[in-house]
């Protein structure tokens, strides 16, 4: 079979149980692709001679008749999560030369079922950033381009590494996490699927933290049914984790109907934002034909706590980030600034920080400390928790009434070129969150998925919202507007 790196999971894993193929085969072919892909900078962390024994322990699970979803599947893993004797940086300084002792619950339920990790992949620092801009290895670059247009692209953030490198076929699938969209957002502007699942859903234990009340992990795939068959692998209950829930994980690949006759899809009003491109907005109305023409009800609802979505946000994860963030000191691991004679361990504290954490971590650590602060407390973030619980209540008002889930943009434009704004207000890096932060705010499931494409040439996503721990329904439901879609555009290969 040629060009095994181009295969989904579901078909590569069907044509490793026929014996078609072989896990080493398959593993090959994508560190051979990895390896002339250096211009995407999609890998920071190779693991070659590994992912060779786990490829073949794999093949042995298969020939005796073991072979769990993810058997001899190789992917790649996000540098959030913690692996055990890999480099483990979260695209930070601060940890360079950390090799942990000890396995994330997602990888390790990952190569429990039989997954090949072929490397690490790069990320925004500390998941905070929407174009893999901020990260200490350089930017990732998006293996897609405007038609007629040299320009290299941002493939979104914090897991714009997992996107390129999933959307140009050098791995099978990869993890990723999402805080405010960092799954979603990526996926939207590579072309690929992304799904952020209820938060508790996959155990947070041993992936970095930025913003404990809102990180979740997820898987970033080709399609609707690898995304099933991956985050079926990942999922799970963790007692090392106390937000993990104790639940059983359905299984989401048998779910896949595409059957949505009668549901009933919300369109919400808020979403419809001034100076919305208008591709933007055909991407969403042709969606909407689709579920209907489907069987869906469309039904118009109202969140009407949105615009206070995207300042809220911005409250609470800078707070939660600032605190998760003491703990790096250059004491134990990591990055230690060289101090001068005299110095004490105030004079470290403040050189290794300030040299570890790059200019947008620096930013959000010193806004949360603020909002944290004493007289700013309950001005800041007490208010921002309280319109939380109001967003919160707005999607459980809407479920409560029927609609089975809700379809919005991905995001409010297609990928826009590496540096375009580097000079802009911050503020305005943020809005590529808009659509999707709410989802996190309400713990919520969300899945991006690529159903058309822009102006110039590039691929554009829809998102999908469902009722908490209802992964399987909504699964389905993309899958359907997967298949009405019909996106298969892949980009041209120049790297």
């Amino acid at each position: 079979m040629a060009d095994l790196n181009k295969l989904g999971l579901a078909d590569a894993r069907d044509a490793l149980r026929k014996g078609d193929v072989s896990s080493v085969e398959l593993t090959n072919a994508c560190l051979s692709a990895i390896e002339g892909a250096g211009a995407l900078n999609a890998f920071v962390h190779h693991t070659a001679d590994l992912a060779a024994d786990q490829a073949k322990a794999a093949d042995a699970r298969i020939k005796a008749g073991d072979a769990p979803a993810m058997c001899g599947l190789p992917i790649g893993i996000k540098d959030l999560f913690c692996t055990k004797g890999v480099p483990s940086q979260a695209g930070s300084r601060i940890l360079q030369g950390f090799l942990p002792e000890y396995e994330s619950t997602v990888s390790q339920n990952l190569f429990d079922a039989g997954a090949v990790m072929l490397g690490k992949l790069n990320m925004d620092e500390f998941a905070m950033g929407s174009s893999n801009e901020t990260s200490v290895y350089g930017n990732a670059v998006n293996p897609w381009r405007r038609a007629g247009d040299d320009a290299q692209l941002t493939p979104g953030g914090s897991s714009g590494g997992s996107a390129a490198a999933v959307a140009a076929d050098l791995c099978l699938a990869a993890t990723g996490t999402d805080t405010g969209g960092s799954i979603r957002q990526p996926a939207a502007f590579t072309g690929t699927v992304g799904i952020k699942p209820t938060y508790g859903r996959c155990s947070r234990w041993g992936v970095v933290a930025f913003a404990s009340s809102l990180d979740q992990a997820g898987p970033m795939t080709k399609t609707v049914r690898d995304a099933a068959i991956m985050l079926g692998a990942m999922a799970g209950y963790d007692a090392k984790d106390s937000t993990s829930a104790d639940l059983a994980v359905p299984d989401f690949e048998a779910a896949l109907t595409g059957d949505i006759r009668g549901k009933k899809i919300g369109i919400p009003r808020e979403y419809r934002m001034d100076g919305m491109p208008e591709e933007i907005e055909k991407l969403w109305q042709d969606g909407i034909a689709m579920m209907r023409d489907a069987g869906a009800a469309i039904v118009d609802i109202s969140l009407p706590h949105t615009k206070y979505a995207l300042p809220a946000y911005y409250v609470i994860a800078p707070a939660e980030a600032s605190s998760n963030l003491a703990r790096y000191d250059g004491v134990r691991y990591g990055h230690r600034a060289t101090l001068d004679q005299g110095d004490g361990i105030t004079e470290m504290y403040e050189k290794t920080r300030a040299q570890g954490f790059g200019p947008e971590v620096q930013r959000r650590v010193m806004v949360g400390t603020y909002v944290l602060s004493a007289g700013f407390y309950d001005a800041y973030y007490n208010r921002a928790r309280k319109v939380r619980t109001l967003i919160k209540k707005d999607f459980e008002d809407a479920f409560a009434a029927g609609v089975d889930s809700i379809l919005t943009p991905a995001t409010p434009s297609a990928a826009f070129g590496l540096g375009e704004m580097t000079d802009a207000d911050p503020v305005a890096m943020y809005l590529n969150d808009v659509f999707t932060v709410t989802v996190n705010l309400a713990g919520l499931p969300g899945i991006a998925l690529p159903t058309g494409t822009s102006t110039k040439g590039l691929p554009l996503g829809l998102q999908l919202i469902g009722r908490p721990w209802e992964e399987a329904d909504l699964l389905s439901t993309a899958y359907a507007l997967e298949k009405a879609a019909g996106f298969v555009a892949k980009p041209d290969k120049w790297w």
